[in-house]
């Protein structure tokens, strides 16, 4: 009895559960119909146009300074050709003439690769014009040697680079791995150069080259170790070596077993091999 009056007590004393108006209940039961749909906010969408139309400008770039790399690459290699046709009675003539064709190819190409690259982040892009960017070094390292005897460095050549762009703008600066890269193929081309003048009868110059091709080597033997992005370094350093090899046998090989013929070096009788001795039929 006592309990059924407590219980009946607290019946009464609970709140009783209110009901909503209406239209309120009415507009909860249709949103609770609704299934929810998921809405991109403009700002959102214009951040994804914007994103693409950068990619899209990106890729068009590339593409051009691919171009561009590809018609340094093919200039430069005309300049080292002209250059391989020296000879004792027209290395002036032969010198002057590659001086312009190089001039050519700064005004012409790498002012175009300049103008693409300037004022961005041209590191973003430097796999693609790499590959011109070393044969314009090549090229230009191997002029500046034939001509004076000294080394092109890489302040002298961004400094010829320097007018070609807008002072406005950030100008394109060549690194240093890719000058680098660059005065490692230089070696080979020394190394034909060095065959060639011995075959000439120009030993002094075989051996200058000789000595200068060795001292490149051996600075960069001290610093490609201490360079983060090195395995393309490392892999040129081999071919550099082979290089070295090649002009210093030759080079031995003329004061060893040639000595005796020195002053027949060059001579177009053909008893005589390019290192002046005299061919053995067996």
């Amino acid at each position: 009895m006592f309990y059924s009056l407590a219980f009946q007590r607290f019946s009464l004393m609970a709140p009783k559960p209110r009901r909503l108006h209406p239209l309120a209940e009415a507009s909860l039961l249709n949103s609770a119909k609704k299934p929810r749909k998921m809405s991109t906010s403009s700002a959102m969408k214009e951040g994804f146009v914007k994103y693409a139309q950068y990619l899209n400008e990106f890729n068009d770039k590339r593409e051009r300074v691919v171009k561009a790399s590809r018609d340094i690459t093919i200039n430069s290699k005309k300049v080292i050709f002209q250059v391989h046709r020296i000879s004792k009675d027209n290395k002036e003539e032969v010198l002057e003439k590659a001086e312009k064709d190089l001039a050519a190819v700064t005004d012409q190409y790498m002012s175009r690769l300049v103008k693409e690259l300037q004022g961005t982040d041209f590191w973003k892009l430097r796999r693609a014009y790499s590959p011109g960017v070393q044969e314009y070094v090549e090229a230009a390292t191997l002029c500046k040697f034939c001509k004076t005897g000294k080394l092109l460095n890489l302040a002298e050549i961004n400094a010829n680079l320097l007018p070609l762009s807008d002072p406005s703008q950030e100008p394109l600066q060549i690194n240093v791995l890719d000058y680098l890269l660059g005065l490692a193929d230089l070696t080979g081309e020394l190394m034909r150069l060095a065959i060639g003048r011995i075959s000439d009868g120009e030993l002094d110059y075989a051996e200058k080259i000789c000595s200068f091709v060795r001292e490149i080597y051996r600075e960069l033997t001290l610093l490609v170790p201490n360079m983060d992005d090195n395995a393309e370094m490392k892999k040129k350093m081999e071919t550099m070596l082979q290089s070295v090899v090649k002009i210093e046998n030759a080079c031995f090989s003329v004061h060893v077993r040639g000595s005796e013929y020195v002053p027949l070096l060059g001579s177009s009788d053909p008893g005589y091999s390019f290192l002046g001795v005299p061919d053995v039929e067996l």
